[in-house]
């Protein structure tokens, strides 16, 4: 008989974060050394330049590549939909599924756009998470578990991840209360005392970022966390997709300021709270469309412009290479 593996457990996924991986130095040189020699003056390409140092420095390697993205979108249900905080009611997050595997949503047609290949991960759908207004959305097993399952979305080949999520009623467990899919009004008032009601019942309890993701997250919030943490220690870098993403990866810089240096923020989402976000987490988006669909097509279509960044850097001529004189004093 086969020995029973004991559940993964928080406190294992803490003892992760203080031991993984920092940046490869002699790669970001290497790049660095490279594009001050390419056609064109310093700094011209703008972020691009960044970009590309950034994913020769998290791969580990240079040059860099991005010809095997992987798209991960997770989904997952929410007790708190119960309570009218979205436009939809919660079986949508069923029916978009079947929408994504069926190649007719947004993001299919992003990742047919960036040649980029799409794993959409299933989250118990028919067991919500627990109403947050009333106790923790997670107990501790159960949130641990969903880290763990997240961090299978991260199989070898693979060189850029993009995270993504589904799931009726999760901007209202992002915490910040916007929109999301529409809601207004009444509908928005009652979000709001929503979220007032749960940060009051769990802000005194809970013990950091992970212990905050359990209570007032959702399972498809902790498995992003996983993906987030497994790229990481395979030196993949990360796209995050928008405001939700964006929430997930927080409990990450909770525990610790520098775990997320291997994550770009793809795009600043329509939803207010996001903007909010980003400047606790010191992230600059690579793109600002008014995007707030999630389903991480935000993050799907800033592989675009990763691609574009190492075509230009690994592509481009040195000055020596086209014949070009460098600039004078050089």
């Amino acid at each position: 008989m086969a020995e029973k593996r004991s559940p993964a457990t928080l406190d294992e996924m803490r003892a992760i974060i203080g031991s993984l991986p920092g940046p490869d130095r002699d790669a970001a040189a290497a790049a660095e050394q490279r594009e001050a020699q390419l056609t064109k003056p310093a700094g011209a390409l703008g972020r691009l330049e960044e970009l590309s140092i950034w994913m020769a420095t998290w791969q580990g390697k240079h040059p860099p590549s991005c010809v095997h993205p992987r798209v991960a979108v997770f989904a997952g249900n929410h007790g708190v939909a119960k309570l009218g905080v979205s436009a939809y009611p919660a079986e949508v997050t069923v029916q978009m599924v079947k929408n994504f595997v069926d190649g007719g949503a947004a993001v299919n047609q992003l990742c047919r756009a960036v040649d980029a290949d799409l794993r959409v991960y299933e989250m118990a759908l028919d067991q919500p998470t627990e109403d947050f207004t009333l106790a923790p959305a997670m107990s501790e097993e159960e949130c641990a578990t969903a880290i763990a399952y997240g961090m299978m979305a991260v199989e070898p080949g693979i060189d850029i991840l993009a995270v993504g999520e589904m799931g009726i009623a999760n901007t209202t467990a992002a915490d910040w209360v916007g929109p999301g899919t529409g809601i207004a009004g009444e509908g928005l008032r009652r979000k709001v005392a929503v979220v007032e009601k749960a940060v009051a019942l769990h802000r005194g309890p809970a013990k950091d970022g992970f212990d905050l993701l359990r209570r007032l997250g959702g399972r498809e919030f902790a498995a992003m966390v996983g993906a987030i943490i497994a790229a990481r220690m395979a030196r993949v870098p990360v796209l995050l997709d928008g405001y939700a993403a964006t929430a997930a990866a927080a409990a990450i810089f909770a525990l610790d300021k520098t775990a997320l240096d291997h994550c770009q923020v793809a795009h600043r989402s329509a939803e207010p709270g996001h903007r909010l976000l980003l400047g606790h987490l010191g992230k600059v988006p690579l793109l600002d469309l008014g995007m707030r669909l999630g389903e991480a097509s935000g993050a799907t279509l800033a592989i675009a412009v990763v691609k574009a960044a190492l075509a230009c850097h690994n592509g481009m001529a040195t000055f020596g290479e086209a014949g070009v004189s460098g600039k004078e004093g050089q």
